[in-house]
């Protein structure tokens, strides 16, 4: 099958699949002799795999552990669960993290109750003054 139904069956744009292949997690098709990529049901099935992964928040790194560990059946699967541990407390890190983003979202917005003109807006004069006291570059 042509990229554009690979695309298709996967749900993903054409530029992922193109990505993925760039980046080494999915595996380069044969060619036709018009030279069009020629993917078959291993692609569709590794893909979908790569898919799942990411919408899991896996790295690359971590998805690419996966598929070297899944083309080797007989190895435990030991690294599995220890991969899939690990990013469970990546997971749990990030997640204390966005809530400590959302708690300082909230504090700046409360600094204005609304309906007054924008430069006596107390939420955009708390990012300018938090500017000024944590720069970033």
């Amino acid at each position: 099958m042509k990229i554009g139904q690979l695309a298709a069956l996967a749900g993903c744009p054409v530029p992922t699949i193109r990505f993925f292949e760039a980046e080494g997690l999915l595996q380069s098709p044969a060619r036709t002799a018009s030279n069009y990529r020629d993917y078959g049901d291993e692609h569709v099935d590794r893909l979908a795999f790569i898919l799942r992964c990411r919408t899991l928040d896996m790295s690359h790194g971590e998805i690419r552990v996966l598929l070297q560990l899944q083309d080797d059946p007989t190895r435990s699967c030991d690294e599995v669960n220890a991969l899939l541990d690990a990013h469970s407390h990546h997971v749990e890190r990030r997640f204390a993290e966005l809530k400590a983003l959302r708690r300082q979202l909230e504090t700046i917005r409360s600094t204005c109750a609304g309906g007054v003109c924008i430069g006596d807006c107390g939420a955009l004069e708390s990012l300018r003054s938090a500017l000024g006291s944590n720069p970033r570059h």
